[in-house]
């Protein structure tokens, strides 16, 4: 029993020294990020690589919604985090805070990723065309994942407008300026990106019911 109880007083240490531990290399990273922006600023490998881990997972986040697939969105992100890396000495603390920062630049590298594709192949999918009547709005029914797997499945020019006017709030007239297209392009495509939404969800709802319900 003594043996029993000094195993599970050394267990108990150990899992402090290593809860410490974390927690202490939690507080290093955090207080050191402006040395980590100032390594980068010097081109400093382990400081790019460190930035690029801390901001990993939410940017690949932001960059899914605008791609098709998460190896599209990967090569979005890569593409920011290299702009990332050679603006950082632009990026002023007091205007604003780094995720925010690192957030635009990834819009921007989507943007772009888009402008590019567009010029080989989805020249269709931005349509000239009057607006569609508006649809009832049914994405609040659903979870994160379902949203994305769906928003990935629009045309790439659905997608980005809906992303823009819907995910990150720009405006009718920003989204205009950004892409090159009217105002009344914009609103087009984003009536009908929505359109195609919620005949994606009745036709999976549809199938639910017709192959799971008795």
């Amino acid at each position: 029993m003594s043996e029993i109880c000094n195993n599970f007083k050394e267990a108990q240490l150990s899992e402090r020294k290593i809860t410490h531990k974390i927690s202490h290399t939690t507080r290093v990273v955090y207080m050191n990020m402006n040395d980590i922006i100032q390594g980068c600023i010097e081109q400093n490998r382990l400081s790019q690589k460190k930035l690029y881990e801390s901001y990993y997972g939410k940017m690949l986040a932001v960059c899914m919604r605008y791609a098709s697939n998460r190896e599209e969105a990967r090569e979005i992100m890569n593409v920011g985090f290299f702009k990332v890396f050679n603006t950082i000495a632009k990026y002023k603390p007091k205007i604003g805070n780094l995720d925010g920062w690192i957030y635009r630049i990834m819009i921007n590298s989507a943007i772009d990723h888009y402008r590019k594709e567009a010029r080989h192949k989805h020249h269709a999918t931005l349509e000239h065309a009057a607006p569609v009547s508006k649809t009832v709005d049914v994405l609040d029914t659903l979870s994160a994942k379902e949203i994305l797997e769906l928003i990935q499945k629009l045309p790439p020019g659905y997608r980005t407008v809906f992303n823009l006017y819907v995910m990150d709030g720009f405006s009718h007239k920003e989204i205009s300026a950004k892409l090159g297209i009217a105002e009344g392009t914009s609103k087009s495509n984003l009536a009908k990106a929505r359109a195609k939404l919620q005949k994606m969800i009745l036709k999976e709802q549809s199938y639910l019911l017709k192959n799971y319900v008795k």
